[in-house]
């Protein structure tokens, strides 16, 4: 195994967050349910019909152009891809093929061959008892963006990573909510395996090129991309050609599976597309001053929590996987303004709202006003950790018992438990432990235990 060397480069569909449709008014509605509802004579491909281009589509790719460091075009162009498949209304597909929105660019130390724009297709409905095939075209013509990776990636885990970054860039442009379970993303990996040399010129040569498709799951690229290095590795050390072929990816089996010889580039017939004629991006208004409207991306806000000093890199990476997290994060922080009012947010919302977001993926988040408040509280120790706890979780501030009250709540404690009281003066901490319990008890969850100990020390 150690003897060969594999190549990978990924394929990276992402549907774009529009109102509609790339070329028509349709809805894109990536939630509807019922099928053919979001459909038009444009996207449905009736003859005799125009497409006009979606201008916030455009937008979406050149701000993921500018957040990669890629060259945006001057001049916006489409083309046809012929081919016929029952999901492709109009037996074509509106692409780029020559010059793509964005040429160039790196992420995740890979570098990017292009990023384009083009039309989604139609959605197959595959009958398991073998009653045939259903259309959905609810989903053609929704704007997909494809990027395409220079052939740099050496590992399966090489790849998962580039492909998670690269969804979270789009999430945090608000260009596509690229769900991998939804079909929102989907990844095709290209892997081609060759034997080690010690000449450099032979090494630059590539095996192979094989396509896996069917990737809807960041574990599903890596482990179809393992299981396909290692199938190239064995067809090449048992003297077997490795075919050019496209691969589908059989999750169940844990195998991948021919589907097709490989296409190359002229067997699509690209030509531009006559109904499109090109447009210069400097001349539309909304295309131009871009830079000013990108966010802090995942990499910065990455180094910038991590200079924080007082969180672990699991924390950091936590954070910023979750864009809902990192919003309440940075908005908490900038309302308590004090490093150690942050540290102790942080450890609420790493492990407390962190944790009952998982357990219940459509809990509302708390606002970051009523987190700083609670925080507060707690620091100035109004509070202890479980009331802190309950009010994040329940949204309500909890109430506290004030200092005068629970006075008398605990004279009336020591004066119901004098045995108790004496084990305490007589040196048994367990017993104030017991008597503090009491007034949590009595109480009813809103004292604090810290000012009960204080109460029970001086009037025992």
């Amino acid at each position: 195994m150690n003897n060969y060397q594999p190549t990978i480069g990924l394929e990276i569909h992402a549907e774009l967050k529009t109102r509609t449709k790339m070329f028509c008014d349709s809805a894109n509605d990536p939630n509807e349910k019922l099928p053919n509802v979001n459909v038009c004579p444009i996207c449905l491909g009736h003859p005799g019909t125009l497409p006009t281009i979606n201008k916030q589509a455009i937008i979406n790719v050149l701000r993921v152009g500018l957040a990669l460091g890629g060259q945006l075009t001057e001049r916006l162009e489409f083309d046809r891809k012929n081919y016929f498949y029952p999901d492709l209304p109009k037996g074509y597909q509106i692409s780029q093929y020559k010059n793509p929105l964005v040429a160039g660019g790196t992420l995740n130390g890979v570098a990017i061959t292009r990023v384009h724009l083009e039309e989604d297709t139609a959605r197959s409905i595959h009958n398991d008892d073998g009653g045939g095939s259903l259309i959905d075209f609810n989903r053609a013509g929704v704007p997909l963006l494809e990027l395409v990776t220079e052939p740099v990636i050496s590992s399966a885990k090489q790849a998962g990573d580039f492909a998670r970054e690269f969804q979270l860039l789009l999430r945090y442009l608000g260009a596509s909510a690229a769900n991998m379970e939804k079909g929102e993303m989907r990844v095709e990996a290209n892997v081609s395996v060759r034997l080690k040399t010690e000449n450099e010129k032979e090494n630059e040569k590539f095996g192979v090129k094989v396509e896996v498709k069917n990737l809807n799951s960041f574990r599903a690229v890596e482990r179809a991309i393992d299981y396909e290095v290692k199938r190239q590795i064995k067809m090449l050390e048992a003297g077997k050609p490795v075919i050019q072929e496209t691969r589908g990816w059989d999750e169940n089996k844990g195998k991948t599976f021919s589907q097709r010889q490989k296409e190359s580039a002229h067997d699509y017939r690209y030509f531009p597309e006559p109904d499109l004629p090109p447009v210069q991006i400097g001349a539309v208004p909304e295309f131009n001053n871009l830079a000013g409207t990108i966010p802090e991306l995942p990499w910065q806000k990455r180094k910038r929590l991590t200079q924080l000093g007082f969180l672990q890199k699991q924390d950091v990476e936590q954070i910023v996987n979750d864009f809902a997290l990192a919003e309440l994060f940075d908005q908490v922080a900038v309302a308590l303004e004090k490093s150690e009012l942050v540290k102790t947010a942080a450890n609420f919302i790493l492990n407390d709202i962190a944790g009952q977001r998982r357990k219940k993926p459509d809990w509302p988040l708390p606002t970051s006003a009523h987190l700083a408040e609670v925080i507060r509280r707690y620091q100035a120790g109004e509070i202890a950790s479980p009331q802190a706890k309950s009010s994040l979780l329940s949204g309500v501030i909890t109430k506290v018992a004030k200092t005068e009250s629970l006075s008398d709540l605990v004279s009336k404690i020591i004066a119901d438990n004098l045995k108790v009281v004496a084990d305490f003066r007589a040196g048994k901490q367990a017993a104030l432990q017991y008597l503090i319990g009491q007034g949590m008890k009595e109480s009813k969850g809103t004292a604090n235990p810290k000012i009960l100990e204080d109460l029970f020390k001086k009037k025992c």
